[in-house]
């Protein structure tokens, strides 16, 4: 946040306008990269939501009934050790590079721990308005001191609980943020979309799983089902490389040919799938217990989707499936068409995208006051630290702790 801001204002790290999202304290990968601008992208925006869903964002937005989001962006050269975050140490990864899943960061605890006690705004509040995002698989857990150090900080991240390998999960609801998982561009307009939905009669299975096992029991499940009862359920193995790799298009022609999409947990508790199954209509079912949605606020999931206990993947599964009529199928379907802009990545400036429902939800989070354990204020309104420095003389680096 800069001098010239007032203190309660929400600060964002990411890259001006007209620049792929630069992910700041990431993982470098692909699925903020339409965060701030799309206008590159030939792609015509996705249909708004109804009404009721946008006045619903609306009515949920703090002191205002409309967008009036102030956000700061640190410049990479604001801060010593943040070009490393944005380019890697021998600064070569390009914008391109962040649009391609990655595993990009290692190592990098001491990086994240320099630049924030750079951040002279971080201390005034404790880290209570700067907003860090992590939306790799691994999430906030490629920062392991993150509890320490930004356990105060808004997170926006697609991974809601990593409880599979560590303890604990980096994600609170009373103050980070779901955001979802990026589909593949050339799927996210209906004027343009490579692989057209089938109608419901026209598909072969009653289900499909497009995923590796990953040896997570869930998905071995799910595969060995589809051996027993191939004619309802679909479930090819994946090679990752070689001619019979699937391609894009390939992919999503799959997808497509089932009424009910099977979305098991793997790595972690979300997967891209649930995302996908809406833009080939396909009714997304969730078998993974953990899960957090994202605008869970405003959508009411059950309209547009099954959760089933991981626990009860059999034959049951596709019975109970099976017995769902078409036209209950046609009503999900057609609700799905409704909110499922709120997974494109278009510009803040279309009436309907992701970035239009996070920024509502960082809305929500603003508070007019913030306080931490190192700030102090005098009578006549001043912000001092534990030596009475006034806040204006706060010089960095400063300890944060």
């Amino acid at each position: 946040m800069p001098p010239h801001h007032h203190h309660h204002s929400t600060s964002l790290l990411c890259t001006r306008a007209h620049k792929i999202l630069y992910l700041f304290l990431v993982s470098a990968t692909f699925f903020l990269t339409r965060f701030i601008d799309r206008s590159a992208s030939p792609c015509s925006p996705m249909p708004s939501p109804s009404s009721d869903l946008s006045l619903r964002f609306s009515a949920g937005g703090g002191h205002e009934d409309r967008l009036s989001l102030k956000l700061y962006v640190y410049e990479e050269d604001e801060i010593d050790g943040l070009r490393p975050l944005l380019y890697g140490r021998d600064g070569k990864i390009a914008a391109d590079d962040c649009v391609k899943g990655q595993w990009g960061t290692q190592e990098i605890n001491q990086t994240y721990v320099k630049v924030l006690s750079q951040m002279t705004y971080f201390r005034l509040s404790g880290g209570r308005n700067h907003i860090f995002v992590f939306p790799s698989g691994a999430g906030a857990h490629l920062f392991w001191a993150r509890a320490t150090y930004i356990n105060r900080s808004i997170i926006l991240t697609p991974e809601g609980d990593r409880t599979d390998k560590r303890d604990t999960s980096a994600f609170n609801t009373w103050k980070d943020i779901i955001i979802p998982g990026n589909v593949d561009n050339a799927m996210t307009s209906q004027q343009s979309a490579f692989v057209q939905p089938l109608p419901l009669r026209q598909r072969k299975y009653l289900a499909n799983f497009l995923g590796r096992a990953q040896s997570k029991d869930g998905r071995l499940r799910l595969i060995e089902l589809a051996k027993q009862f191939p004619d309802k359920l679909e479930s090819p193995e994946l090679k990752l490389k070689g001619p019979e790799k699937l391609g894009r298009k390939e992919y999503f022609e799959h997808l497509r040919n089932a009424k009910f999409c099977l979305a098991p947990r793997g790595e972690s508790s979300w997967t891209v799938r649930f995302n996908e199954a809406f833009f080939v209509e396909c009714v997304p079912v969730i078998l993974s217990d953990q899960v957090e949605l994202p605008f869970q606020n405003v959508i009411d999931y059950r309209k547009v989707s099954i959760k089933w206990p991981s626990t009860q993947i059999g034959p049951e599964l596709l019975d109970y499936l099976e017995s769902i009529p078409d036209e209950l199928i046609e009503q999900m379907i057609s609700h799905g068409r409704q909110i499922r802009c709120l997974w494109v990545y278009n510009s803040e400036l279309e009436p309907c995208s992701a970035t239009h429902g996070i920024l509502w939800e960082l809305q929500r989070k603003v508070r007019y006051f913030y306080q931490s354990t190192e700030t102090f204020w005098l009578h006549n309104g001043s912000i001092v630290n534990r030596e009475l420095i006034d806040f204006s003389h706060w010089r960095p680096p400063m300890p944060l702790l």
